[in-house]
């Protein structure tokens, strides 16, 4: 087994220089099992990031991956161009399950290549071009979908389409300039959004939010885009984080969470909406039959294990300690999200941001065997997005560690 300065060096060697990592000295990491990884040297670790929400089902469950190896067995791939059960199985099951009238669904890879065929199709469907995104927003890395993406860092194509407007992302701003957005310009085919902006920094919108956006898009004929590629099943304690909102997208994007691991990624859409998608495509890979066995045994997993819950009883805890520790530390600023899908924001005095604090309050954790996110414009919130089967025992050893690392950060 090659040693961990090995791989890493591979990885510089032969990896592009555009993939970073956390850690000055990272863990290379060889197995999993449900909340936990372990590193080739044999040390555990506490996963309270899960894959970037991808793992909410946990690592290697054995539930999931049993499924996953039988129908690795009978049959791998054939192209969606094929019949196969499995998609059409995954096809039923989603339009039993997602938000209100959303029904037809086409199955792709990425949460970008997600992204990019829901803009398609309000394009085909509206006849019109452009789109409004928010502020601090990332919908991924394709040209649509970067050229959607607001947050600097993630927007590497010096030639990005020029048919996107950005709004403030401030419940007091967003609807002043959409509407303003809305009344000069009529080319206007969707608005793509992120429930809760999960790179942005767990931006998290107020109650009453989205309703007023959708009722004046719905004045100006204009399309809402729900991406759920990060939020999405069960993750905030509702399937879908929209659900929050009591509001019903006209198309809705998934990913990460669906295949707990296996690549597979959707986007979905009312009949009437879907009904325009005549034209050819196809995904080669996209809903293959190992990926939808793997996701149709994540919606089992979700239900049966009643996950939604799960994450609304848990993140209320973590939510507590997480307050706790605020009111103790005056550099973090702020305590953010909905279920397990939460943010700590640390700034100082003048709230100026503080990355090296947050760098070094993940390499504390990372010492004490737990492993956790960050994100946000400068790079400076605490991101907690453990796999859902964690359990209270995981939260109060979390939250132990987390205020050492704190103290001494």
């Amino acid at each position: 087994m090659l040693s961990s300065e090995e791989v890493l060096q591979m990885r510089r060697d032969y990896l592009m220089p555009c993939l970073g990592y956390f850690y000055k000295e990272p863990p290379v990491f060889v197995r999993g099992e449900m909340q936990y990884l372990y590193d080739d040297k044999g040390k555990k670790y506490l996963d309270f990031f899960a894959g970037v929400s991808v793992m909410n089902c946990g690592h290697s469950n054995p539930e999931i991956t049993d499924k996953v190896a039988r129908q690795l067995g009978t049959l791998q791939h054939v192209t969606n161009v094929y019949l196969t059960q499995p998609v059409v199985e995954l096809a039923k099951r989603l339009s039993e399950v997602l938000p209100g009238n959303l029904h037809n669904s086409f199955f792709c890879m990425s949460g970008s290549e997600a992204n990019e065929g829901a803009m398609l199709l309000a394009r085909i469907y509206t006849g019109k071009r452009k789109f409004i995104a928010l502020d601090r927003s990332l919908h991924g890395r394709t040209n649509l979908t970067m050229a959607a993406t607001s947050i600097p860092m993630w927007r590497a194509d010096p030639f990005l389409p020029e048919d996107f407007y950005f709004v403030s992302h401030s419940p007091g701003e967003t609807l002043s300039e959409l509407e303003s957005i809305l009344r000069k310009d009529s080319d206007i085919a969707a608005f793509i959004f992120e429930p809760i902006q999960g790179n942005g920094g767990i931006i998290t919108p107020p109650d009453g939010y989205f309703k007023e956006i959708a009722g004046l898009l719905k004045n100006y004929g204009v399309l809402m885009i729900c991406d759920e590629v990060q939020t999405g099943f069960a993750r905030t304690g509702k399937l879908f984080a929209i659900e929050h909102y009591d509001v019903v997208p006209d198309i809705m994007t998934m990913s990460k969470a669906l295949g707990n691991g296996i690549p597979i990624a959707a986007f979905s859409a009312t009949r009437e909406i879907a009904a325009s998608f005549i034209s050819p495509s196809a995904s080669t890979l996209g809903g293959n039959p190992v990926a939808c066995a793997s996701a149709l045994a994540v919606l089992d997993y979700i239900e049966k294990h009643d996950l939604c819950n799960r994450a609304k009883k848990l993140g209320a805890l973590l939510y507590e300690k997480l307050l706790l520790l605020k009111e103790k530390y005056s550099f973090v600023r702020e305590v953010r999200g909905k279920g397990l899908m939460l943010g700590m924001e640390l700034t100082g005095e003048g709230k100026e941001p503080l990355p090296a604090k947050t760098d070094a309050v993940l390499e504390q954790l990372k010492e004490d065997g737990i492993i956790l996110g960050k994100n946000g414009l400068s790079r400076n919130v605490l991101a907690f997005q453990p796999p859902l089967v964690i359990d209270e025992a995981d939260i109060e050893y979390l939250a132990e560690k987390l205020d050492i690392a704190l103290k001494n950060s």
